[in-house]
């Protein structure tokens, strides 16, 4: 063998003696999951951390520098006390969001069983084995040893026990009444004992005799510093259940025993350290804050041959949460979970509000007991666990349970509506009862009789199964985790699959079956009569018809529109945009007014609202092309007690979205069973404002509970009035709405009434966001439509439609077109956090909270995050008012107030970015004046209150010193970067002017997503006069100017990523998220699309781009960790950064992002700018970076990982003082947006989305930009300036440099200023200060880049014949082993090729071949001349970025299993491509060829999503595929084999045709595809069809994007040219 790669797993084999699965148990399942890519212990960089130092982030802040603080309960702690005191004692407490944001994970896990239910030692041993496998998978603290948790669900191990107990003289166990109970004790000794006490007295009570206590031998020696600080005194109770005879019995006693003595630690001070890892007859958890590898040497039990089992479940924990603590290890109880429950706080409080209805026979009257079932403290994953359990030990089959909590995307599923009807009853059935957990997630499940797993209904985690001759099934994420453990025979292997969204296996112990996932559900669905039951008593509301009149005249309408607080923007900008276009209206630039609670203007109460979103540790969901696995259906009416099954849960109405219309909510309030009952929204001032609005709100609690408890079970919350009076005006709808739903919560009678808001304080999509999220389930917006009707009835109106200057729309249709907009809004906001249902997203509070005060937001809002006070609920009477009197006052106009919130005008509200500011901007820049630049300073100085920074100022106990000693201006400019603004959403002029400036002082520019001409990678050295050949359309250029982007961007759509491109990069930044619209894609118009644009980006001219929400190679913090990887890997000369936006939370998230590798973080306001971007998202989404900043700082520095990364900011940047604050708040560097558009002459006509920007530099107009005015000079000297400014502050506060202010908090001071608004601000958390980190700002940004350690390509390129063959152009055959853990291969020689020879210089020719199971990224970022082969099989990303070159994946020789049918290569294969040609022999996972703009590939059967957003190449499927296929395709051509006429219902319709193939080049090129293709692979399925072509072709079909629709492949007429040949597209 040429080559050896590292070997995987150097600690275990000592430890562990590898054993072979096949050769020792002829029986075995063996499933494994792994979600997890850390690096592994041995590549990591060592990072030195003194050992006093505390690395547990407080959310609360509290400071507490004793490490035993990580089992501190009170502030976040996990399942170590499900219980608070019962329902009686307290009012039950709402779910808070701060608890849960601290509490993020992800892993990896998977099991084995023996299909013969035989135990033995072997699969304990293969289990540790593989979990040593996964070890890339998992995090590590600052210590680098401290594993995030490890652990190992078994059945028990009576040998082992009963060994003991005989060395101890105790009786050998009853297996059938003796439980075992795992413990963690507390650390101190008398505690301990404590503790002790408590669980032998429970037990007494409950009348079960303790058997014996048995200490756990552990080997303290391998546990990490951190893990040793908190580690438990571990010990195991035996307990022997007398009264009971059934296992499931048995079990219940023991839940109920748990249960109790988890209620009664509650009041005792160990209480938080006591944790029940297991109590149970049947099964046993292993687990601790341990690395993978370790786990078997900690526990001496599992390295015991006595310890024996049937099945093994084992789990690797990556947490992106600051300190990972012993309990939160998993598996919990019943579940091994990796994956994100995004609706956690919504199914919290819907759990707690079940409490008061959860009844079973099977508990005889005990479930007072056994409450509560959810315990926000804890992690998502325990809390899935606890609702799963409580199902399954009330009498529900595990797999039962997990249908009813993750449900499959089953509506508009062709397979289910067809085959299996009866699974789609039950999913109605429960559709209503149990809102989904929703989420990526992968669930393995097992209580000791059942093992399984199942995956989301967007199957966004990888699962592989596959099966051998000796009966032996795997189930794996990564192929082959046990690779270069135990070398497994292909021959041997008879069935290779993969669990698609949705899907569930399961095998059943007992009787040695395994099901698949429609055996699975069937079985369930078959339990009861669901179809009849659901036919019978749900109700579905039948559409009414608009309207087509207005209601009220003009006069009454303007007056309703100023008393409930809409804008002439609110109007003519929104409703009518969206009534007569049918979407949301599209703007650009960012949202840079003040905050609704530092703004003079009254706001509705919306705006101080900002809608949470999905950065890295779970994805956004794709609504455009992913949408058929969302829906906003909901259910109206009780829901039942869901322990006990019957026709009468079913009773409720089904609306098909939560947007009413006047004569729908009539017939809702006709609906006879559902007894609505309407409650009035009105307060009343005649008394005085003072305790006006809270003494309504309590009234309206008061009577929505009454009625509730009447038998209402819709309640209707109305602020309609025949006559409005001036003394009553109406209270916020959305204050009432979360009000009663709060308190109908804490009153349990939450499960009995739904809630609809008939409203007219709603228009817009995020109003309807909020009311939802806070407990609406429906709501009419009778004023909105009243104004679609009153626009569409007014002579301007009729005038323009006659005229054609607008499209003709009906009254009807205006109503429609509103309401259309709305529903694709509300999807998109749902998206944004990764959810898919609306019935999950109801109540579930995914907000953020600025400027409320602590009264309003426990009485209506409890549980979200408001980080700095604000309002009472007196100044919010009062601001209400103020628009409620505009209506009965004698002088307001007639017509509705413009506030400027949207666009600027004089007298409007104030603009950050207004003309005035740009006028001064460029007279100081263009004249290099700095008089001119004082005034613009001055000009910043005396603006009012506009982002939260402008509450604070400096100060210093220093003598000022003279400027001179402060560094230069030079050094200073270093920190600088200027935004990611695309090439295609600004000019070239403007972004070659950017990219010069920041070059000559030393900064960054960025190249925004869409890639960059490779022309300006080189220095200029042709400038004659300011004037360069190369760049023809600049001036003010110098010879030395060099227009490249040092930082180049890799954005979700990944337009122009190519090798080259990042081989040039200096840096390269991963967009998660932009400022102006977090949890979206970037936006470009299609008139934007020009020919050199569409050429950058591999698209089409003309053809509008949106990007994907998310990155599809990035669903889970693990994966983003492997796409850093990967980045490294192809450059590791340059930092990669991740750039995320302000959210409650963000320090978490960017632990996890610092933990997987990253070398630089940056942070960006909500005020960021954008070239097009929704309205909604730009003004409703996001927060400010200085709370942002402030977290993701302090969170780094007690995690203990704040030297591992430079920390960026940047949003609404305009001066010196901006630094200086961001500074001392904690970060690096500085990031400067629109103000460097505006230095290089913007004049912010804020019209970018339109193409039609007046000074060219927002536009794609040759004429346009023409007129561009700006030279790099002006933007050196704006720099200059604030660099210079910069220097004055620090010499007036005595500092020398900007090293010694950085994060230093002490030097800022609130200022004296009275707001408008609320004098209730507080400020101290912005204040706040945890200690500085270990090295200077400059030590931290000069450190080397991280590396991935030693990898298989460094080996490769080492090899002589494979450099010489690179370095002179030479043709070299190699052959390699492979394993998993060799991930991103190719990656680096790729990097080194493109670096030499560009994308396609490159007349070599690299011949590699590798066999095994390559790990993932496997051949990403190919150049030409490289030919590739893997013979085995490949994980996920196969062929990522690839540009060039050819890739063949082929299974071993001599296969068990039919080779068409395997699947051979994992999910988003082909991502980003951008040449080459890849053929698979086999099938691969979900999204194959997602975003491929060029490549050519072959492949046997793909999963769903196949061609997604395609835009060039060309794909051929020879085999089945999953559904949504070629959604967004917008270029390229596909070919799918159609055997059994079921492809058609499977394609998603929206932009392709499908037709037979019938034109000739097409013809030729599907056929030629397949020669190859067998030429390559050897192929079965594909000789088979060349053999019989004529037979085949008929079947198969071709799908065509219109831009491709007169190429020659797909237009049978095809013109010939003139010499007669065809031409022939090339790739």
């Amino acid at each position: 063998m040429a080559l050896k790669s590292v070997s995987p797993i150097p600690h275990l084999s000592a430890a562990v003696k590898p054993s072979s699965v096949l050769s020792s148990n002829k029986n075995l399942f063996f499933v494994d999951f792994v979600g997890l890519y850390c690096k592994s212990k041995r590549t990591r960089r060592r990072i030195a951390v003194s050992s006093d130092h505390t690395v547990f982030t407080r959310l609360a802040r509290k400071s507490s520098s004793s490490v035993k603080a990580v089992l501190d309960l009170q502030r976040i702690d996990p399942a170590l006390n499900e219980s608070s005191p019962s329902q009686s004692d307290s009012i039950s407490k709402v779910a808070n969001l701060e608890d849960i944001i601290s509490e993020r994970g992800a892993c990896g896990v998977g099991f084995i069983a023996n299909l013969e239910n035989i135990a033995s030692y072997e699969i304990v041993e293969d289990a540790l084995t593989a979990l040593g496998c996964m070890e890339h998978r998992g995090g590590c603290g600052a210590d680098n040893d401290s594993g995030d948790g490890s652990g190992l669900m078994t059945s028990i191990p009576w040998d082992l026990f009963n060994n003991w107990a005989e060395k101890q003289g105790i009786d050998s166990f009853d297996k059938l009444h003796t439980g075992v109970g795992m413990i963690f004790f507390p650390k101190d000794g008398d505690l301990k004992k404590k503790a002790k006490e408590a669980v032998e007295n429970t037990f007494k009570q409950e009348g079960l005799e303790v058997l014996g206590w048995r200490p756990v031998p552990v080997n303290m020696s391998v546990v990490g510093y951190y893990a040793k600080e908190t580690m438990p005194n571990i010990e195991q109770v035996f307990v022997k259940v007398v009264k009971e005879e059934d296992v499931d019995d048995i079990e219940r006693e023991l839940y109920i025993c748990r249960k109790l003595i988890e209620k009664a630690a509650t009041s005792e001070s160990w209480g938080n350290e006591l944790y029940f890892c297991s109590l149970s007859n049947q099964t046993i958890v292993y687990k601790g804050m341990l690395r993978s590898e370790v786990l078997g040497l900690f526990y001496d039990d599992l390295r015991n041959d006595l310890y024996k089992s049937p099945f093994a479940i084992y789990h690797r924990r990556y947490s992106t949460n600051t300190s990972p603590r012993w309990p939160l290890a998993q598996p919990m109880r019943f579940l091994g979970h990796n994956g994100e429950i995004n609706t956690i706080q919504g199914n919290l409080n819907w759990m707690q509000s079940r409490e008061a209805s959860l009844k079973a026979p099977v508990w005889n009257g005990r479930e007072n007991e056994i409450r509560p079932y959810g315990n926000p403290k804890a992690s998502d994953s325990a809390n899935l666990d606890s609702a799963a359990e409580l199902l399954i030990r009330s009498g529900r089959i595990p797999e039962e349970a997990l249908m009813i909590l993750v449900p499959e995307a089953y509506k508009n599923h062709p397979t289910l509506t067809i085959k299996y009807p009866e699974v789609v009853d039950f999913y109605d059935y429960y559709k209503g009862q149990m809102e989904a957990w929703d989420g990526p997630a992968l669930l393995l499940f097992s209580d000791g009789k059942t093992v399984g797993a199942c995956l989301d209904r967007n199957g966004l985690r990888p699962a592989r199964y596959w099966r051998t001759t000796d009966n032996v099934v795997y189930v794996a994420s990564e192929v082959n985790v046990k690779v270069g453990v135990v070398p497994i025979d292909d021959a041997k292997v008879t069935m290779k699959g993969r669990l698609g969204p949705g899907m569930m296996i399961a095998v059943d112990l007992l009787s040695g079956e395994v099901y698949e996932n429609t055996d699975v559900k069937k079985r369930v669905a078959a339990l009861n009569p669901y179809g009849k039951w659901v036919s019978e008593n749900l109700r579905s509301m039948k559409p009414v018809n608009f309207l087509s009149v207005t209601a009220l005249d003009n006069e009454a309408i303007l007056r309703r529109q100023q008393a409930y607080g809409y804008s002439s923007e609110d109007v003519q900008m929104v409703i009518e945009t969206m009534a007569s276009q049918g979407k949301e209206p599209t703007f650009c630039m960012g949202d840079d007014i003040p905050l609704a609670m530092l703004s003079q203007k009254p706001h509705m109460l919306y705006d101080y609202f900002k809608q949470r979103f999905a950065q890295v540790t779970n994805p956004a969901i794709d609504p455009l092309r992913e949408g058929l696995v969302m829906s906003l259906e909901v259910n109206i009416g009780k829901r039942r007690n869901i322990l006990e099954v019957g026709p009468e849960n079913a009773s409720q109405v089904i609306l098909s979205n939560p947007v009413l219309n006047e004569g729908e909510l009539e017939s809702l309030l006709k609906d006879p069973l559902l007894k609505p009952q309407v409650l009035s929204t009105f307060f009343d001032i005649r008394k005085g404002v003072e305790g006006s609005l809270e003494k309504t709100l309590y009234r309206l609690c008061e009577a929505a509970d009454e009625a509730v408890r009447n038998g209402s079970q819709l309640l209707v919350l109305s602020d309609r009035a025949d006559e409005l009076e001036p003394t009553r005006p109406a209270v916020p709808i959305l204050l009432a709405v979360g009000a009663v739903h709060q308190h109908l919560i804490q009153n349990g009678l939450r499960m009995s009434a739904s809630i609809v808001a008939d409203t007219a304080q709603c228009f817009s999509t995020h109003q309807f966001a909020c009311l939802i999220g806070y407990g609406a389930s429906a709501v009419c917006p009778y004023l909105a439509l009243e104004t679609c009707r009153q626009w569409r009835l007014s002579t301007k109106t009729v005038n323009l439609m006659r005229n054609g200057k607008m499209p003709t729309v009906t009254i009807e249709q205006a109503q429609t077109n509103f309401c259309k907009a709305v529903k694709s809004g509300l999807l998109k906001i749902l998206s944004k956090m990764g959810i898919s249902l609306l019935s999950s997203y109801c109540g579930a509070q995914i907000f953020e909270i600025y400027g409320l005060g602590k009264e309003v937001v426990d009485l209506a809002f409890s549980g979200s995050v408001s980080k700095v006070g604000g309002l009472t609920f007196d100044e919010l009477a009062r601001e209400t008012l103020s628009f409620w009197v505009k209506a009965f006052s004698e002088d307001t106009a007639k017509r509705l107030e413009n506030y400027g919130f949207i666009q600027f005008r004089p007298g409007g509200e104030y603009h950050g970015n207004n003309p005035e500011m740009s006028k001064l901007l460029h007279k100081a820049v263009r004249q290099k004046s700095e008089s001119a630049f004082s005034i613009y300073q001055q000009h910043l100085a005396n603006r009012p209150v506009n982002v939260l920074r402008d509450l604070l100022e400096f100060k210093s106990d220093r003598a000022p010193i003279p400027v001179g000693k402060v560094e230069p201006a030079s050094a200073i400019v270093q920190r600088f970067c200027t935004g990611g603004m695309s090439l295609g959403a600004i000019s070239r002029e403007t972004h070659e002017a950017i990219a010069i400036a920041m070059n000559r002082l030393g900064g960054k520019s960025n190249s925004g997503e869409g890639g960059e001409d490779p022309i300006r990678w080189s220095p200029l050295t042709d400038v004659v006069d300011g004037y360069s050949p190369t760049l023809p359309h600049l001036k003010g250029l110098q010879n030395g100017d060099t227009a490249t982007s040092a930082i180049k961007q890799v954005a979700s759509g990944r337009f122009g990523v190519t090798p080259t491109f990042l081989v040039n990069a200096v840096q390269i930044e991963i967009k998660i998220a932009q400022g102006a619209k977090p949890g979206e894609g970037g936006q470009l118009p299609g008139k934007k699309v020009s020919a050199y644009i569409a050429r950058l980006r591999n698209s089409k001219p003309g053809v509008p781009l949106i990007s994907p929400p998310p990155h599809h190679d990035i669903y889970s913090i693990e994966d983003l960790a492997q796409l850093i990887f990967d980045l490294h890997q192809v450059n590791p000369k340059a930092k990669v950064s991740v750039k995320l936006v302000a959210e409650a939370g963000i320090g978490t998230v960017a632990s996890g992002v610092a933990k997987g590798n990253a070398d630089i973080i940056q942070i960006s306001g909500h005020d960021g700018g954008t070239g097009a971007s929704p309205i909604s998202s730009i003004k409703h989404a996001g927060g400010p970076w200085e709370l942002g900043v402030t977290e993701t700082h302090q969170t780094l520095i007690e995690n203990g990982l704040r030297e591992r990364v430079i920390l960026r900011v940047d949003g609404g940047f305009k001066s010196g003082v901006d630094v200086l604050m961001a500074a001392a708040m904690g970060a690096d560097e500085y990031g400067f947006g629109s103000v460097a558009m505006i230095a290089t002459g913007c004049v912010m006509a804020r019209i970018c989305h339109t193409n039609n920007c007046p000074v060219g530099v927002a536009s794609q107009r040759e004429e346009l930009r023409a007129r561009f005015p700006g030279v790099p000079g002006d933007l050196v000297n704006f720099f200059l300036y604030v660099a210079e400014e910069v220097r004055g502050m620090l010499a007036q506060l005595g500092y020398e440099k900007l090293d010694d202010i950085i994060g230093r908090t002490e030097i800022l001071r609130p200022r004296d200023i009275s707001l408008v608004k609320t004098q209730h601000l507080d400020l101290c958390y912005i204040l706040s200060s945890v200690g500085l980190p270990k090295w200077s700002s400059t030590e931290i940004r000069n450190q080397d880049v991280h590396t991935n350690g030693p990898v298989l390509d460094d080996v490769l390129l080492a090899d002589p014949e494979i450099s010489d063959a690179i370095e002179n152009e030479k043709v070299v055959h190699k052959t390699v082993n492979i394993y998993n853990v060799d991930r991103a291969v190719c990656g680096r020689i790729a990097g080194v090729v493109a670096k030499k020879y560009g994308d396609t210089g490159f007349a070599g020719q690299l011949n590699i071949t590798f066999t095994g199971s390559a790990g993932q990224s496997f051949a990403c970022f190919l150049t030409p001349g490289m030919s590739i082969r893997l013979v085995g099989e490949a994980n996920d990303y196969v062929g990522k970025g690839m540009a060039g070159g050819e890739l063949v994946v082929t299974p071993v020789e001599s296969t068990g299993f039919c080779p068409e049918d395997a699947t051979i290569v994992g999910n988003t294969c082909l991502y980003g491509a951008t040449g080459g040609q890849i053929f698979v022999r086999g099938k691969a996972g979900e999204r194959f060829a997602v975003r491929n703009s060029l490549a050519q590939a072959v492949v046997e059967g793909t999963g769903d999503h196949c061609c997604e957003y395609m835009t060039g190449g060309c794909v051929v499927v020879l085999g089945k595929v999953g559904r949504n296929v070629a959604a967004g395709m917008t270029g390229g051509l596909a070919y799918f084999l159609d055997e059994d006429d079921t492809f058609i219902p499977k394609v998603n319709k929206e932009i392709v045709k499908i037709q037979r193939v019938t034109a000739p080049v097409g013809q030729m090129q599907l056929k030629s595809l397949i020669e190859a293709h067998v030429e390559k692979t050897g192929s079965g399925k594909g000789s088979a069809i060349l053999k019989e072509w004529d037979r085949f072709l008929p079947l198969f079909w071709q799908l065509v994007p219109p831009s491709e629709e007169d190429t020659p492949e797909a237009c049978a007429e095809y013109q010939r040219t003139s010499t007669g040949e065809v031409t022939l597209q090339s790739a």
